[in-house]
């Protein structure tokens, strides 16, 4: 009795590796799809910088725990901010904004801030969290 051998084929015959290709394809895209960057880049000074600001070129304001803001002590809206920080900008074009968030402050009202910075093109903002400015809203 003789055993009838199969001729093998050889591997590109084969559609199991055009699978394999196919299928990491189908990866690669899948996992490209996660990694989309939906923030935007500010260019905060840095940690032992010295660089002197002037009083008449700097904006402080404050987001106290319930999300109002305010402008040295003003309650303020974000279109009454927008219109100081555009005049301020008019006037002086390295205007840099502070903003002090509370802890207790909605999310939302901090990133309606920072996109109204980043709307203006301020390029010098900074925001740090802490109590309102002499210990009080």
């Amino acid at each position: 009795m003789t055993i009838r051998r199969r001729k093998r084929k050889p591997l590109g015959d084969s559609g199991a590796s055009s699978d394999i290709a196919f299928l990491l394809i189908i990866y690669f895209i899948v996992i490209a799809g996660f990694s989309v960057n939906k923030g935007f880049l500010l260019a905060l000074p840095a940690r032992d910088s010295r660089r002197f600001i002037p009083r008449e070129e700097l904006f402080r304001f404050y987001l106290d725990p319930a999300g109002r803001l305010s402008l040295g002590g003003e309650p303020c809206d974000l279109a009454a901010a927008e219109r100081e920080i555009r005049r301020g900008m008019a006037a002086r074009p390295n205007t840099a904004v502070l903003l002090t968030v509370d802890p207790q402050t909605p999310w939302q009202a901090v990133v309606e801030f920072v996109e109204l910075a980043r709307d203006l093109d301020v390029d010098s903002f900074s925001f740090v969290m802490g109590e309102a400015p002499g210990g009080g809203p």
